[in-house]
C-alpha cells in the first residue's frame, strides 16, 4: 500500500514538473519525447520557413538588380529622346547652314555617347547589370564595344519559378556591329561632315528607342513577377508560424490552470495520504 502511494504520488510531482517546465519555456515540445509526431510536424515546419526565407532573400537580391536596371533605361530613354530632339534641330533649315552650330550639336551628341556607355556599365554588387555573367566591372569599354557575354544571371524564387535578374545588353543597346553608341558616333559624324546622313539617322534612333522601350517593360514584367513571388513567400511564412506555434507553444490560461489544479491535486494527496497510511508499534517492531 505504501509503495503504490508512494508511486502514485511520484506521479502526481513529475505532472507537477512538466507543467512548470512548459509555463517557464512556452513550450510544449521541449524535446521528441514530449510528442514524436508534433516534433516532425515542427521540424517540417521550420525546414519549409527556412527555405521561404532563403526565396525571400533571393526575390531581394532579384529586385535589387531589376531596380538598377529599371533606373538606367529611363535615363537611357532620356537620353535618346534628346538625341532625337539634336538631330531634328540638325535638320532644320536654319541649323543646317551653320557648320558652327552643327558642331556645338554634335558635341552635345558626343556628351550624351559617353553617358550612354556610363549607363550600360550601371554595376549592382559591382557586377554590370548588362554584362551577363561577366566577371568583369564593365560591360563596354570607352569605345563602345562590348565586354561581357552572352551568359545569364537567375534568381530562384519559388519551387518552381527562376527569373532572370540581368538584362540582355544586345536586346536593350543593339547588336554589337551597329549598337546605339556607333550611332551616336555616326550622329555626330554627320552633324560635322555629312548633314543629309541626319534623316538615316533619325530613323536609327527610333528604332533604338523602340529597344530601349521594349527593355523597360520587360524589366517591369520581371520585377512584379519576382515582387508577387516574394509576397506569397512571407504570407507563407507567417501561416507556417502560426501552424507551428498551434503544434510548440502552449496555451497560457490553461497551463497556469491546469498547474494549480496539479498543484491542489498533489497537496490534497498528501493529506489523504498521510491520515490513511499512518505509522504504527508494529512498523516499529519490524
Amino acid at each position: 500500500m505504501a509503495s503504490n502511494t508512494l508511486a502514485n504520488l511520484q506521479i502526481n510531482l513529475s505532472r507537477n514538473q512538466q507543467l512548470q517546465e512548459q509555463l517557464s519555456s512556452g513550450k510544449l515540445l521541449t524535446k521528441a519525447s514530449d510528442s514524436p509526431g508534433g516534433a516532425v510536424i515542427a521540424m517540417q515546419h521550420r525546414s519549409d520557413m527556412a527555405t521561404l526565407d532563403q526565396y525571400s532573400r533571393n526575390a531581394d537580391d532579384g529586385m535589387g538588380w531589376l531596380n538598377m536596371a529599371d533606373t538606367a533605361l529611363k535615363s537611357a530613354s532620356t537620353q535618346l529622346n534628346r538625341a532625337r530632339e539634336l538631330v531634328l534641330t540638325g535638320l532644320s533649315s536654319g541649323t543646317a547652314s551653320s557648320p558652327e552650330a552643327r558642331e556645338a550639336i554634335a558635341l552635345e551628341v558626343d556628351n550624351l555617347r559617353e553617358s550612354m556607355i556610363n549607363l550600360s556599365n550601371t554595376s549592382y554588387l559591382d557586377r554590370p547589370i548588362f554584362g551577363g555573367s561577366t566577371p568583369g566591372s564593365v560591360a563596354y569599354d570607352k569605345d563602345g564595344v562590348y565586354q561581357g557575354d552572352d551568359g545569364k544571371i537567375n534568381r530562384s524564387i519559388s519551387g518552381n519559378a527562376t527569373v532572370r535578374v540581368d538584362t540582355s545588353a544586345e536586346s536593350v543597346f543593339g547588336p554589337e556591329t551597329g549598337n546605339v553608341f556607333s550611332l551616336l558616333g555616326q550622329i555626330a559624324e554627320d552633324l560635322r561632315r555629312n548633314p543629309s546622313g541626319l534623316n538615316a539617322d533619325l530613323a536609327g534612333v527610333d528604332t533604338a528607342q523602340k529597344r530601349v522601350q521594349a527593355g523597360l517593360s520587360g524589366v517591369g514584367s520581371r520585377y512584379n513577377q519576382v515582387s508577387e513571388m516574394q509576397q506569397t513567400a512571407q504570407n507563407r511564412v507567417l501561416d507556417l508560424k502560426a501552424q507551428l506555434s498551434d503544434v510548440e507553444d502552449i496555451d497560457l490560461p490553461k497551463t497556469i490552470t491546469e498547474l494549480a489544479l496539479q498543484q491542489t491535486a498533489y497537496q490534497a494527496a498528501l493529506a489523504a495520504t498521510a491520515k490513511v497510511i499512518q505509522p504504527s508499534l508494529v512498523d516499529f517492531l519490524r
